[in-house]
């Protein structure tokens, strides 16, 4: 059904492209679109996949053009007929479904599900009013690492973007326009965000548009609202102008006069802390420099980051990989002017000496998968997070941030996923931070209810061991404390590395309290009273998603997923959830039917309650075969998983991205390991590319080869790392670091 209707949208879009081409002078099918200009690795990647699908299942990624880890993602910003909104269809301000585009904005957030930043949306307008959207059509749309274009027939325009850190580069070319004119909607949001204090103004003398507003939108609105400023320059003489004042719909139009074949190009610098400081961000970055150069110089940056993994592979299969890769490469946000100032929790403005002050991390979800690939190919961006997080909590209120986008706590997930960020960083040799205050802040947490991103019922958490359902005003009772649990068990893994016993001592033992919420009887985590008792109302199968149109809840005590879900969550202690089950035997076969369960169909309207790898709670669990003693079913699953939940389509990737999570996954498991997350280890896996190349933070490679690798040859004889034959089902960061060449044997037949 879906597909039917996206085909029928596609026949009606292209009619009213042929149309309103044809009114505007120019034929749609007659306009040429730039040739992609991407180097050995960025050709690669599709800046497209992930960001349609299913809305609540997809991608959400945009195609928007940024550098890697910039603080500007220049893009599209798209809308259904009409501009109607609908729930989630967009929250990166892209949606490949939408046929509709209604401007160009500044900032996004990338693979989540929160509506936030769009600032400073640019709109080409030829003679009358800007419209509300204009239509476009996939066919006359491209893009690469570091540049989008779009042909908008019913301006009569082509429309092109590039970027630096923190600086959009517009072109617009105008093929028969009169009054060609660009409007920056000053107030503009995602969604419906709303911005407010909002104020532009125009120099005369030196051509400089600048101004600001205050945004508040799903993320930023919970921490009163985040300032942001631009500052503009165009390359072509400004005809007349026009400033609407309005603070809540604020903006100025700047028009060109009538041109033919002509271009105007436009500069935008963006800056969290003032609007001089943005207007410096421009000149540093790109004074002196038109877009092709500015085009040229971030295609050449991502080709640096791309090539810090090089694959020999299948041309699709580099594409899944390289486009993984991209993704993994688009957040954290660089929130650091060229000045070395950036917006701090308290809303002041401070100094970040020998470093880049970064935010905007989905840590729930990047803690998993994003941030261990970094401490082995980027480790300064790592290092740079890791102060960040620290400053976060000086600046703030004393506690590490959850999520933390712009100059603020969202609050949005829960748990503490910044210690195993913070904990794993430091087992693995990165101490290039102070982490003796970061421990202390994490402590805190673990012992103290905190109103501002703190955890929730911490006090009956400590007090019972668990989280009793039928406290009042609870949620997600099973998921926080299997959650606080992990947390409590970093905690205990950075005292031990910083030799505070004690600490180490008392959170270990804390950090077992999820076994007191499992059920021996169903061998399921299940939600417990405050006297004891199991709550009646259970079922493995029953969802959240589902709870919503159900009048009695079953999994209100679960986030996100189910008690099928939720079943393989105890990271830090995974030998010791194995042995709950009661045999090896009993664990691999509950796991095998939850993997078997899987739904049918990548990014499905329904993943059901097996095994989505889109949902990072259980994003791991093809890897706990291996310690059941099992890994040729972990071989089995991680191949199947590769080859059945990535694709080079629009919904290529099965689920939310949240900052590369997703991703990530893909990039580890087709080279054959996949970390740990919150220790120094990786499980061993099956690779899918026959070759892998890894240029290691310091300085070392590490080449793997999967001999004999094919379609059917998914199964491990036998590993060896520089010649020596590895044992078990993991191998360390320190033998990964060394470098050297780690081979796999691969078979058709499973080596048990």
């Amino acid at each position: 059904m879906w597909k039917i209707i996206r085909a029928f949208v596609s026949v009606l879009l292209s009619f009213e492209m042929l149309f309103t081409g044809l009114i505007n002078g120019v034929s749609f099918n007659t306009v040429e679109m730039p040739k992609v200009e991407a180097g050995e690795y960025g050709r690669y990647v599709d800046p497209f996949i992930g960001t349609g699908g299913i809305p609540w299942t997809c991608g959400m990624l945009s195609p928007a053009a940024t550098v890697p880890f910039g603080a500007v993602r220049l893009g599209p910003d798209t809308s259904f007929v009409g501009g109607a909104y609908i729930f989630k269809t967009n929250t990166s301000g892209y949606y490949y479904e939408h046929g509709h585009i209604k401007g160009f904005s500044h900032s996004r957030l990338s693979g989540t599900g929160a509506e936030d930043y769009s600032n400073f949306r640019v709109i080409p307008v030829s003679g009358g009013n800007a419209p509300a959207v204009m239509p476009y059509s996939h066919r006359k749309e491209t893009a690469s690492p570091g540049y989008y274009a779009v042909y908008l027939p019913t301006v009569g325009c082509l429309a092109e973007m590039t970027s630096d850190t923190h600086t959009g580069v517009h072109r617009y070319s105008f093929y028969d326009s009169s009054d060609a004119r660009l409007y920056i909607d000053v107030t503009s949001g995602a969604a419906k965000s709303e911005s407010y204090e909002g104020y532009v103004e125009y120099n005369e003398e030196t051509g400089i548009i600048s101004g600001g507003c205050v945004l508040s939108g799903q993320f930023s609105g919970r921490f009163d609202g985040l300032p942001v400023y631009f500052a503009a320059v165009t390359d072509m003489p400004v005809v007349s102008y026009e400033i609407k004042p309005d603070k809540t719909d604020c903006g100025i139009d700047l028009n060109f006069g009538n041109l033919k074949n002509e271009s105007v190009e436009m500069k935008v610098g963006i800056s969290y802390v003032s609007a001089e400081n943005a207007l410096l961000n421009l000149r540093e970055e790109t004074e002196n420099s038109k877009f092709d150069d500015i085009r040229e110089k971030a295609a050449e940056a991502w080709e640096e980051r791309l090539s810090s993994i090089k694959i020999s592979a299948d041309s699709e299969t580099k594409t899944e990989f390289y486009t993984a890769l991209y993704h993994n490469m688009i957040m954290p946000t660089d929130f650091t002017d060229v000045n070395g100032e950036y917006l701090g929790f308290d809303k002041k403005t401070h100094t970040a000496d020998g470093y880049t002050y970064r935010t905007d991390m989905s840590l729930w979800d990047t803690c998993r998968t994003t941030h261990p690939l970094y401490t082995l190919i980027a480790e300064e961006i790592q290092v740079d997070c890791l102060k960040s997080l620290v400053n976060m909590a000086q600046q703030g209120v004393g506690v590490l941030p959850r999520w933390p986008m712009g100059a603020g706590y969202t609050g949005s997930m829960f748990g503490d996923a910044a210690n195993i960020v913070i904990a794993e960083s430091y087992l693995k040799g990165i101490t290039d931070f102070d982490a003796h205050a970061a421990l202390e802040f994490m402590k805190y947490t673990s012992d103290n209810a905190v109103e501002k991103d703190g955890r929730n019922f911490v006090e009956e958490y400590n007090k019972y061991g668990y989280i009793p359902q039928d406290t009042e005003g609870v949620n997600k009772s099973v998921s926080r404390t299997l959650e606080y649990a992990w947390a409590d068990a970093a905690i205990a893994s950075l005292a031990k590395a910083l030799g505070k016993n004690d600490d180490a001592e008392k959170y270990a033992e804390k950090s077992m309290y999820y076994k007191n919420v499992f059920d021996p009887e169903t061998k399921y985590f299940r939600a417990r009273n405050a006297d004891g008792s199991f709550v009646w109302n259970f079922s493995p199968y029953i969802t959240e998603f589902y709870d919503a149109v159900m009048i009695k809840k079953f999994a209100d005590c679960y986030c996100e997923g189910s008690a099928r879900h939720w079943r393989w969550s105890a990271l830090h202690d995974i030998d010791g959830m194995i042995e709950l089950f009661g045999s090896n035997d009993y664990f691999v076969s509950e796991l095998e039917d939850f993997m078997g369960d899987a739904s049918l169909t990548r990014a499905a309207i329904d993943p059901g309650h097996g095994f989505w790898v889109g949902n990072q709670h259980d994003i791991h669990t093809p890897y706990l075969f291996s310690n059941a003693g099992r890994p040729d079913l972990t071989q089995k699953w991680v191949r199947w998983t590769l080859d059945n939940r990535f694709s080079t389509d629009i919904n290529g990737i099965d689920g939310n991205d949240d900052g590369g999570t997703t991703s990530a996954w893909y990039v580890f498991s087709s080279m054959g390991f996949y970390p740990l997350a919150g220790s120094d280890k990786y499980w061993i896996g099956s690779p899918c590319v026959d070759e892998s190349e890894i240029k290691l933070s310091n300085g070392n490679t590490l080449k793997i080869t999967a001999k004999n690798q094919n379609d059917k040859n998914v199964y491990v004889s036998s590993v060896t790392l520089n010649g020596e034959k590895l044992e078990g089902c993991y191998i360390t960061h320190s033998q990964l670091t060394g470098g050297g060449e780690l081979v796999f044997e691969m078979s058709e037949e499973p080596n048990k």
